[in-house]
């Protein structure tokens, strides 16, 4: 049997989830998604010295969604992508005719988009365990 394989892949999830040779199609047990919340806030880490005395603040990420081109690119691939399928679809129109181009609109296209791609790659076995905030 051989030992089992780990790696850490750095970037936006949906270049890895998308390619074959990373992640096959049903080949993971287990997922655990603990996404951006559309919080409109920025989150910072402090680093300090090796001496442990000075502190220093950096943005960890922005968690602000517009809707710009690339939220744009995400609809069209909602409808048009190979992922696609007649409910996402239904239901992402139905939702833009509802929001709008808003902020909203753009946060749940992204994660639609992430959410397919991680069903791709999930075992007809395997769990999801969404992390969700109010």
């Amino acid at each position: 049997m051989a030992a089992p394989t780990h790696r850490l892949y750095y970037g936006d999830c949906l270049d890895i989830l998308h390619n074959d040779s990373y992640l096959p199609a049903e080949s993971i047990d287990l997922i655990y998604l603990d996404p951006p919340f559309n919080s409109k806030r920025n989150y910072n880490v402090f680093d300090q010295s090796p001496e442990g005395d000075d502190k220093a603040q950096i943005r960890a990420f922005k968690d602000f969604w517009r809707w710009d081109h690339q939220a744009e690119k995400a609809y069209d691939n909602l409808l048009t992508g190979k992922a696609a399928n007649t409910k996402t679809r239904q239901l992402i129109e139905a939702l833009r005719l509802f929001l709008a181009e808003s902020d909203m609109m753009a946060y749940l296209v992204m994660m639609t988009e992430r959410l397919i791609a991680l069903h791709r790659v999930l075992k007809s076995t395997g769990s999801l365990y969404l992390h969700c905030d109010p």
